[in-house]
């Protein structure tokens, strides 16, 4: 199934990375666009953080690599529609019956399209106004992670989500309208997070020292042009869902654990398995007792023809699984994480 994820700066980096991923994760091919843009070309998501006093700050996110052309899609070519949100100011006007995901303001390319009349949906509070103007029976949202599904086998599906908060089961709701059948740093975190629970996997996020409904922030590490390394700033407010001393090892199915600086130092048996991390913590990996596995891959793969200098981007998606352990190098690699993750747990989507 083919999927077409539009797009342009200021974007949210969750509610456009972690359906990206995770949907590739499931065996999808989503193709990621944005106007005037070609593929490898890159566009800056943005952090908005909720404070105080109804205020909220906004910051630059991650670079998203594109890795279709906006000139050469067409809607009839495509399975499925996904809206990330942000204040992406584009308003594409389509006319399809393919199921339909928008999230947080991605509503308003729908509104602009004259695609939301007599469709019920939820989305960010402040398009209440604007949707309903443009026809649409508003849900009004109880929390951020609220989250709706307008049923309708002429026009399409339409899953609708507040905002990233509600990406497990907008997601989850995405993948039912796509007719599947059985699926049972700051995206390092995000997206195995919600990637896993929209499977219908129970995911506890904990902190040592934290009990459940606190919050831990994220940080965004990212790789400014010309620079040899990674400028770090702050990200979001991410919730924890148990306490830490409450958890009890052998209950779970899996563990993993995010990259980032995040300052954890948990006890696993490392001596003597495959890991594959971020280049530059290849000692650590090394003096522990691992084996370590050179990120060399584009996309997960094992590279054949001529030798090619890759670029850090293309060494960070490497994913190498030894057993029952899956390493990642960084998230750019999340897709390849999730799907190898998937194996070992032997969880399937089948569409």
């Amino acid at each position: 199934m083919l999927i077409v994820l539009p797009g342009i700066s200021s974007r949210e980096p969750s509610m456009a990375n972690v359906p990206f991923y995770a949907l590739q994760a499931f065996g999808f091919e989503v193709h990621a666009v944005c106007p005037g843009k070609k593929a490898g070309d890159f566009v800056y998501t943005s952090i908005f953080q909720g404070l105080a006093y109804q205020y909220a700050t906004e910051i630059e996110g991650h670079k998203f690599k594109l890795n279709a052309t906006f000139a050469d899609v067409k809607a009839s070519n495509y399975d499925g529609l996904l809206i990330p949100g942000g204040r992406a100011p584009e308003y594409l006007a389509m006319n399809t019956s393919v199921p339909i995901a928008s999230i947080c303001h991605g509503s308003l390319m729908l509104a602009a399209a004259d695609m939301v009349k007599d469709r019920t949906l939820t989305a960010f509070p402040s398009l209440e106004a604007v949707l309903i103007g443009s026809g649409a029976h508003w849900v009004p949202p109880h929390t951020l992670a609220d989250y709706y599904l307008d049923e309708n086998l002429v026009s399409g599906d339409l899953v609708s989500g507040v905002t990233y908060e509600a990406n497990a089961k907008f997601i989850s709701l995405f993948l039912k309208t796509l007719r599947c059948k059985d699926f049972t740093e700051e995206l390092e975190l995000m997206v195995p997070f919600q990637a896993l629970q929209a499977l219908g996997c129970r995911v506890d996020a904990v902190c040592p020292n934290k009990k459940a409904g606190e919050t831990c922030i994220t940080t965004i590490q990212e790789y400014e042009s010309g620079a040899q390394t990674y400028s770090g700033r702050s990200g979001y407010y991410f919730s924890l869902t148990r306490t830490f001393e409450d958890v009890d090892y052998k209950s779970y199915d899996a563990l993993v654990l995010p990259g980032g600086q995040a300052p954890e130092y948990l006890s696993v048996n490392k001596s003597g398995k495959k890991y594959t991390a971020h280049p530059w913590v290849k000692l650590n990996v090394v003096k522990a007792g691992g084996i370590w596995t050179e990120p060399d891959a584009i996309d997960g793969d094992l590279v054949s023809g001529p030798v090619v200098e890759p670029s850090l981007m293309d060494l960070l998606d490497h994913c190498v699984t030894d057993g029952k352990l899956v390493t990642v190098a960084a998230w750019p690699g999340n897709s390849n994480f999730i799907s190898q993750l998937m194996k070992v747990l032997e969880i399937e989507v089948s569409f």
